[in-house]
């Protein structure tokens, strides 16, 4: 059986690099959605209105190209913050419906660290994306980027090394 490992969390939380590290030990296809939509995307707001927008398809992009993969029997890790599927059981179980139609098991895993912690990481990446999270990094987090999701997923606290943050993802997968 494949298996999708959606990596989810706020920003600045490492979903990327413990992506990459997950995914390099599964020989997983990695779809980030930054790399798959970004030039699509680029210089967009993408929390304002017309970047709320574009969600819908960002996301497509990357789900139809992880059921190909997962179809054919590829793992694949799957980065986005899933804000909508980690807090709403119907949405996360249409996610996990739509991988179990190609035969995937689904793990939700999610990355946390404190609010000044991810706002150190955006300042010091200087991301053109942040500049609206950073110019009212409070405002921003009150939107509850930061709250558990209220799915099943595996938390990992994205303070601690990437690698250890990897093998501790690994050691819930079956």
């Amino acid at each position: 059986m494949s298996h999708a490992v959606l990596m989810t969390g706020a920003p600045a939380t490492g979903k990327t690099t413990v992506g990459r590290l997950v995914a390099g030990a599964l020989r997983a296809a990695i779809l980030d959605q930054d790399v798959v939509t970004g030039p699509f995307v680029d210089g967009a707001d993408l929390d304002g209105p017309a970047g709320r927008a574009l969600r819908a398809a960002r996301y497509e992009s990357i789900l139809a190209a992880a059921c190909d993969c997962l179809a054919v029997g590829t793992p694949a890790v799957l980065v986005a913050p899933f804000t909508a599927e980690r807090a709403h059981a119907d949405a996360f179980g249409v996610l996990v419906d739509r991988f179990a139609a190609v035969g995937a098991a689904t793990t939700l895993v999610w990355l946390t660290a404190p609010a000044d912690v991810l706002v150190a990481r955006m300042a010091a990446r200087g991301a053109g994306r942040d500049a609206g999270k950073l110019a009212d990094p409070a405002a921003y987090f009150r939107a509850g980027l930061l709250d558990a999701p209220s799915v099943p997923h595996v938390r990992i606290d994205a303070t601690r090394d990437p690698r250890r943050q990897r093998d501790t993802i690994l050691s819930f997968l079956p």
